[in-house]
């Protein structure tokens, strides 16, 4: 069974993220992400805090986005982020972004991230501080 960590969040279409069709731009996915990932950091306590801290930066390697229906600037989605478990040094989520009034799928999307030093060189183990994380969640927890 594939071990995952999930949160949930509502947010509002801000006029300054569409374009002139009222739809929002895609250059406004990535940011609403970002929200995401940061509200799930400090939901389950891996925030960019303890990356800073622990002298390691987590930068996105890899982003997916689907778009399967516009957002408008009238709609009220919702963003669920799932973490997925991996033994690798790398943070994987998936997304799904989807209204509210009738849990219609807007977007669904994908991030990884992996792990660099201070001096931006890929860091290949798991950093000490995310290992303690991922026990602390029972991920090292053989079955």
């Amino acid at each position: 069974m594939e071990k995952t960590l999930s949160f949930s969040r509502e947010f509002e279409v801000r006029f300054s993220e569409v374009d002139i069709m009222g739809v929002v731009w895609h250059g406004s996915y990535p940011l609403y992400l970002e929200d995401a990932r940061e509200a799930w950091g400090h939901h389950f306590g891996l925030c960019y805090d303890d990356f800073l801290k622990n002298n390691v930066f987590a930068p996105i390697v890899d982003m997916d986005i689907r778009y399967q229906r516009p957002i408008f600037y009238t709609t009220k989605p919702r963003i669920d982020i799932i973490y997925h478990y991996t033994p690798a040094a790398k943070i994987v989520f998936d997304y799904e972004i989807r209204d509210t009034t009738d849990n219609a799928l807007l977007t669904t999307a994908r991030t990884i991230q992996a792990f660099t030093d201070r001096n931006y060189q890929l860091i290949l183990e798991n950093p000490e501080f995310y290992l303690r994380w991922k026990e602390s969640k029972g991920f090292l927890v053989e079955n």
